[in-house]
């Protein structure tokens, strides 16, 4: 009997170490898959917000091809021909000056029989044997198609702490279309536009962030699987004592509680273990939280991924204004009220750097308008101008009556606007900041022209900027 109770007690430990490390699999296996899905969940998403920031750089450099080459080109010349070193310029000016504050490694411009027509490699102009099946495609269906450039595999990325430039980049095959205008239908593909650009930055963080998944659940794996061990080899040890001086009921009852404390710990770390990195998918400033005091690296990583989740959040967001401005609710109002609920919130900010905020204005003016975007459109100006002053200066604002309408009048004691770029801050992603997105005064030009108004820019004769919004007069809201 006592034989067969040893035999039946070392079956029963061989079942639950072969459990033991069966479950010990299981959850190293799902851990890490659970790490390289979360990465690759990361890895498409940054892919696919680039995806998207793409589209909307195609569409907008084929507006400004359209609006600034194609059309002034057609009623100069007559007709487009690049061969003309004028017009080959000013294409090359447009373009470049559309890409510039962006990694934009190579633009090209295909005619319908797949030939570079232009390009800023200027030594493949001319070129008919470039064009795959990509241009073709694109041609055929109009349809935009994209293609991810890595110089690298993912798993070689993985050890590469020192991205190159040019080691992940996106092209972009967009349509060139005409736009409704003089006597061209709307949506005629003219060419194909092929836009490469260097994600490498962008890419190194979400990179940074699959090492952070990787080490953190390889590290909460490796303590598990020491504390399974350790547990193991303790049962194990106290087995075999206990098979050696072969015990009595209650030891043995013992050594069953043991083994069910045992099963129940193990439990409860699958339990904990099933979603190791639920934290860091759900908060990052959580993780900074904790992580705070015992590892300085990945503390540094988080708060780099923190903030600039929240930077391209605010970019995002000024894209999608931009790009999908929401209906416009017109009410009667007086622009006077909206600039008064400006200057009370700035005014302690503006006597902070003293600034002077000058009232040149009487309410009494009405218009027709959108209280929240014409708000914020004033917002912008008055913003923009406290940027410029910095300090030691004055922002003045006037409401004027004019043709037509009423003139809203912001101006500033800065230094005003450069020749070179006062036809380019209207520009979409047009900017002289470091951290700017370039769409302020793109919104603010949506926002006025949805209004039926007009935005002027300009410099005043004593110096500093001026910008001049025009409103139409009031008729039936």
């Amino acid at each position: 009997m006592d034989s067969q109770h040893q035999d039946l007690q070392v079956k029963s430990f061989q079942l639950v170490k072969l459990l033991s490390w069966t479950l010990l699999i299981v959850i190293i296996a799902s851990s890490l898959g659970l790490s390289v899905f979360l990465a690759k969940h990361a890895d498409e998403t940054l892919l696919e917000k680039q995806k998207q920031f793409a589209l909307l750089q195609a569409e907008n450099l084929n507006h400004q091809i359209y609006r600034r080459f194609i059309l002034p080109t057609i009623i100069g010349y007559g007709r487009i021909g690049l061969k003309n070193k004028e017009q080959m310029e000013r294409l090359d000016q447009v373009v470049r000056s559309t890409v510039h504050s962006f990694k934009v490694n190579e633009v090209r411009i295909y005619d319908p029989e797949f030939m570079v027509s232009y390009s800023t490699d200027t030594e493949i102009i001319g070129k008919d044997d470039l064009g795959g099946e990509f241009i073709k495609e694109v041609i055929e269906t109009g349809n935009p198609r994209y293609e991810f450039i890595s110089k690298k595999s993912t798993l070689a990325l993985l050890f590469d702490f020192h991205m190159r430039p040019g080691t992940m980049q996106l092209k972009i095959v967009y349509p060139l279309r005409s736009e409704k205008s003089l006597n061209i239908d709307e949506n005629v593909i003219m060419g194909v536009m092929e836009i490469t650009q260097d994600i490498t930055e962008d890419y190194q963080s979400v990179i940074n962030f699959e090492r952070l998944i990787l080490f953190t659940s390889s590290f909460s794996a490796l303590i598990l699987f020491a504390t399974i061990m350790a547990i193991i080899r303790r049962a194990d040890i106290i087995n075999e004592q206990r098979m050696r001086e072969r015990r009595d009921f209650e030891k043995e009852l013992n050594q069953s509680e043991k083994l069910a404390s045992i099963g129940r710990m193990v439990s409860g770390v699958a339990h904990e273990i099933r979603n190791p990195l639920g934290i860091i998918r759900s908060s990052s400033e959580l993780l900074l939280k904790r992580m705070k005091e015992s590892d300085p690296v990945n503390v540094k990583i988080l708060g780099a991924i923190h903030e600039e989740t929240k930077r391209l959040s605010r970019t995002v967001s000024d894209f999608l204004d931009y790009a999908r401005p929401r209906k416009i609710a017109m009410t009667a109002l007086d622009p006077a009220d909206l600039l008064d609920k400006i200057y009370m919130f700035l005014e302690s900010k503006c006597r902070q750097s003293n600034i002077e905020l000058k009232r040149e204005y009487l309410p009494g003016h009405q218009v027709c308008g959108d209280e929240d975007l014409l708000y914020r459109a004033f917002y912008n100006l008055v913003g923009n101008a406290m940027q410029a002053v910095e300090k030691d200066g004055y922002i003045a604002v006037s409401i004027n009556e004019a043709e037509g309408g009423i003139s809203v009048v912001v101006s500033d004691s800065g230094t005003g606007f450069t020749p070179e770029i006062i036809e380019k801050v209207k520009d979409p992603f047009f900017t002289t900041k470091d951290n700017g997105t370039g769409l302020g005064l793109a919104i603010v030009t949506n926002i006025v022209e949805s209004h039926n108004g007009k935005l002027r820019i300009g410099n005043n004769p004593e110096g500093g900027a001026r910008l001049e919004i025009f409103l139409p007069q009031k008729k039936d809201c």
